[in-house]
């Protein structure tokens, strides 16, 4: 298990994580795009959006850091575009400390099956520092 930074961008994710793999000499990153994620029939992609980094992720000094752009017209607040993402293979640990963390905060969405995680969900806690929880497997992106 591991816990991971999450970083949000209004936009300009794909400059800013091609910039911190330049200077911190990474591997050139693999990004997702939101056009690329499986359609959902019931919730259309708007046309500015499929561009827009769905996630990548660069390994900085054995440290993952994980980046995507926020949807549009979702709040974004520079500073506060920060999570925590708590990642693991064990799908128990992942449900017990979800229901700790949620316990006098706030479920922004519930544990669920997702197109790139069997469980997936996020948390923001009583303290105001939001979490995500993904169980990850070999094939994770």
């Amino acid at each position: 298990m591991s816990v991971n930074v999450y970083l949000n961008f209004n936009g300009n994710c794909r400059e800013a994580v091609e910039y911190y793999a330049e200077v911190f000499g990474t591997e050139p990153p693999q990004i997702m795009t939101f056009a690329e994620a499986p359609p959902h029939p019931d919730y259309p992609l708007p046309e500015e959006a499929k561009n827009l980094v769905l996630h990548t992720r660069l390994t900085i000094d054995g440290s993952s850091v994980m980046f995507s752009d926020v949807f549009p017209d979702m709040p974004f607040v520079q500073g506060n575009n920060i999570t925590l993402a708590l990642v693991s293979k064990d799908t128990e640990e992942l449900t017990t400390r979800f229901h700790k963390l949620k316990e006098g905060g706030k479920v922004d969405m519930e544990l669920q099956e997702t197109f790139w995680s069997k469980l997936y969900g996020q948390v923001t806690d009583k303290f105001g520092i939001q979490w995500q929880f993904n169980y990850e497997d070999e094939k994770a992106y």
